[in-house]
């Protein structure tokens, strides 16, 4: 199956959304299975401002309703979300 990133940006301001929504992002991340690699990025205080994600789905359609699917997403904590079919080449 094809690989697509997903580039998540968090709103500025909303760290408390994404502490208080962090365990059910994560069950979600479990519990799909489609997850190939993710985590999030980071401001130079060392505070989560994003995520990426890197989904193994059957197309961009899949990749967009994980997306929107995410608990971060419903809970509103993303300024944007861009979704690429990704190409690994190292690791």
């Amino acid at each position: 199956m094809p690989l697509f990133a997903l580039i998540c940006l968090d709103k500025p301001g909303h760290a408390d959304l994404r502490r208080d929504t962090r365990a059910a992002h994560l069950e979600y991340v479990a519990a799909t299975g489609t997850v190939a690699q993710a985590g999030p990025f980071l401001d130079d205080a060392e505070g989560m401002i994003g995520s990426l994600i890197v989904l193994d789905v059957a197309d961009r359609a899949a990749a967009e309703d994980w997306a929107a699917a995410d608990p971060y997403a419903r809970a509103g904590l993303f300024a944007s979300v861009a979704v690429h079919r990704w190409n690994k080449v190292v690791g």
